[in-house]
């Protein structure tokens, strides 16, 4: 499965920068099937192809707001060899309603 799709790509360019929305959209969910690691993509940058969104590796004090790229996520190869998938029932909402700790004070 391919981690962005044209439609994704779409939305992405549709939504924008959102680095002075307080509680910017989530437009993608990416995730390590057999480890720690999710990644909530609320920008990308066809260029760089690089994301800007929430990260969360281990689900405590060390989640934080940053940047990923997307041929670091293709080429990650975990435990049997699995890589990083893109939940494709993710359905994009607010940060506040994923990781309400995200949201800037």
């Amino acid at each position: 499965m391919k981690l962005l799709t044209q439609e994704l790509l779409r939305r992405f360019a549709k939504v924008g920068r959102q680095e002075e929305v307080k509680d910017p959209l989530v437009i993608a969910k990416f995730f390590n099937p057999t480890g720690a690691g999710t990644w909530y993509a609320t920008e990308y940058d066809p260029e760089s192809r690089c994301f800007f969104g929430y990260v969360s590796l281990f689900g405590d004090w060390n989640d934080e707001w940053g940047s990923f790229s997307l041929g670091e996520l293709e080429d990650f190869r975990g435990r049997f060899g699995l890589g990083i998938e893109r939940d494709r029932f993710f359905r994009e909402r607010p940060i506040s309603e994923i990781q309400p700790k995200a949201v800037a004070p």
